[in-house]
């Protein structure tokens, strides 16, 4: 495989789960873990991805705060964000994690709408508190540099003492039989408690992550009430999620 081609499969990985490992990039490209590691550097050289201890990644996904002209697929998670917003009543509370696709549907939520939103993300608690009438609370933990995300133990507690009536989620892999899946332990672990302090859990998700699957799991389907994607709900690349009872939007 050329390098020009293995630099421009590494950015589609890259672009489509916002942070991957080296190690997961050489397997798919069936080349050594130092040939990755060359390519890396050249593209974070050339400011297409940030080097990360250990893997990569995206620019937009790295730069949360910013202008959100690198976020992939950004059109299709604004049209995700808008219709998750239709599932909110006032009074309601809410969790919302973090990553790109829950900074958008915080974006989205209309100003006039009274919730009480827990939320993980820095970013996403900046943009909430752009509204009048939402209670925002931050969920302390140790804080990651790249998604400004919090995790950790403190995080976890956290969340083990709310009942929210809803809990969004993204993910960086959905597999209609095998569930949600990450490569990050950590991300699974904060997730998961999300779920669990959560009367109904929708997920967020690009139709791209759709029948893709990594090492470590979040849960099965069945724990997912509701999954939006950009897709109509009657698209057949959702037949298989059909099945599984979620709801789709």
């Amino acid at each position: 495989m050329l390098k020009e081609e293995r630099h421009q499969l590494i950015l589609n990985e890259v672009a489509l789960h916002n942070r991957v490992l080296l190690t997961d990039i050489s397997e798919v490209l069936k080349v050594s873990v130092d040939t990755v590691r060359r390519d890396v550097i050249q593209l974070d050289v050339e400011k297409k991805l940030k080097k990360v201890h250990g893997g990569a990644i995206s620019l937009g996904y790295s730069n949360n705060m910013g202008e959100q002209t690198k976020v992939y697929a950004l059109e299709k998670k604004k049209g995700i964000a808008q219709k998750a917003t239709q599932l909110l009543r006032n009074g309601n509370i809410i969790i919302i994690h973090g990553g790109t696709t829950c900074i958008e549907f915080a974006r989205n939520i209309p100003e006039k709408m009274s919730l009480t939103c827990f939320t993980l993300s820095l970013p996403v608690a900046i943009e909430l508190c752009k509204k009048p009438k939402i209670e925002v609370i931050f969920l302390g933990g140790i804080l990651a540099k790249e998604s400004q995300i919090a995790s950790g133990g403190q995080a976890i507690h956290n969340l083990s003492r709310i009942r929210a009536d809803f809990g969004f989620i993204g993910t960086g892999y959905v597999d209609a039989d095998y569930g949600l899946t990450e490569f990050d332990w950590e991300s699974v672990q904060v997730k998961t408690a999300v779920i669990q302090a959560s009367k109904n859990t929708v997920l967020l998700t690009i139709s791209e992550k759709l029948n893709s699957k990594n090492r470590y799991k979040t849960c099965e389907m069945s724990a997912i009430t509701t999954m939006i994607t950009e897709l109509d709900p009657s698209d057949k690349a959702l037949e298989t999620f059909k099945r599984t009872g979620v709801s789709l939007l």
